[in-house]
């Protein structure tokens, strides 16, 4: 009896013009529609975790990663929507519904991309670690990271427009145009930022790297989506535009695994031949006697001016300058003292100059001159 009158209390009982029983079937729909989310979820997780398991595949990785970022309060949405489905709505109202269905999914495509474009770029620096360590996110994978997802979410909200029946092609054109006068005004700033994503590409040098660009010598301390910053020489820093940067030649110091060296001097005119013969060979002996260099050539080069002219060519297999300045100084150390020995002297700028005297007059003429 008490059953039987439950039965008409909710066939006869309504909430704003719908029946009870028509809420607790759409609610009753709108429970296993989440839970058969939830188990289908699980389900494609499982699947692909073994998938994992069996390859090693970055892509099933990938595949897991992106549905664990589904969220549950869209899912939950969703299964009302599907609930209210059911309902014998107005008119109005299944439009209204069929829309909300695109939105709620919209949006969760938008948030699966946005976990797949997260792992897509934590994957990149991975692949390629700056020289201060992987963790590092690089101004690429930044630049890449935002334009992505800007794209991302402009797709997915004109798409949600245009299901809401806005006029997205007349909303794109005021966009473009809009764009085209901001570009404009931000011209400056946008070409530093494609600077700086060119030098995240193209790495022409990094973070750590000693460079050398104009007058100004160098290490690399920042990198950032505007300018560079260099510790120099001198101790101050000194702060570049990437696209000013980018202008100039850059010599990147960081591959450097030797020096090729070249150097000149000279000696005196008064050296005779023989001993002028003799000099390559003693240079020889000089590089070849110091490490960590390797002797190239020795060479006669020219008469000069005031001098006998040579050039001497040699590799030092170490890039650090202070052992480059170490040798050298080593050589003409002992290129002084072997010249001395053998009577040769070092050239110095001289000039020679040759004074004529002026021819003397005649007795006769000059007796004549004085009359």
């Amino acid at each position: 009896m008490q059953y039987s009158a439950f039965l008409s209390w909710v066939r006869e009982t309504s909430f704003a013009g719908v029946p009870l029983w028509s809420l607790l079937v759409a609610l009753a729909a709108a429970a296993a529609t989440y839970a058969g989310i939830l188990v289908a979820l699980r389900l494609l997780t499982g699947r692909a975790k073994l998938w994992v398991a069996a390859s090693d595949s970055a892509a099933a990785r990938t595949v897991v990663d992106v549905f664990q970022g589904t969220h549950h309060m869209l899912m939950a949405a969703l299964a009302l929507l599907v609930g209210a489905s059911l309902l014998d709505l107005p008119g109005r109202w299944e439009s209204r519904l069929s829309q909300l269905w695109f939105v709620a999914v919209a949006l969760q495509i938008g948030l699966w991309g946005m976990r797949a474009i997260g792992i897509g770029v934590r994957r990149y620096v991975e692949r390629n670690p700056s020289a201060t360590g992987a963790a590092q996110v690089s101004a690429s994978a930044t630049l890449m990271s935002w334009g992505l997802r800007a794209l991302l979410w402009s797709v997915v909200l004109l798409a949600i427009l245009s299901n809401l029946g806005v006029n997205v092609t007349a909303f794109v054109a005021s966009l473009g145009v809009g764009g085209i006068a901001l570009a404009l005004a931000v011209q400056n700033i946008l070409g530093d930022l494609f600077a700086s994503l060119s030098i995240a590409v193209d790495k022409p040098f990094e973070v750590g790297d000693f460079v050398v660009v104009g007058g100004v010598s160098g290490t690399v301390q920042a990198i950032g989506l505007k300018t560079t910053r260099i510790r120099s020489l001198q101790g101050e820093q000194v702060v570049m535009s990437n696209t000013d940067l980018l202008k100039q030649t850059i010599s990147n110091y960081r591959l450097l695994e030797q020096r090729r060296i070249v150097f000149g001097f000279g000696v005196t005119y008064d050296t005779t031949a023989e001993q002028a013969e003799a000099i390559p060979g003693i240079v020889r002996q000089l590089v070849e006697a110091q490490p960590q260099l390797r002797f190239d050539r020795a060479h006669f080069k020219a008469f000069g001016a005031s001098s006998l002219d040579y050039e001497v060519v040699y590799i030092v297999e170490d890039p650090a300058y202070g052992v480059y300045m170490d040798r050298q100084q080593a050589v003409n150390l002992g290129l002084m003292r072997e010249l001395r020995a053998r009577g040769i002297e070092f050239a110095f700028p001289t000039r020679t100059l040759h004074i004529a005297s002026a021819p003397q007059p005649a007795a006769g003429a000059a007796t004549a001159a004085a009359r």
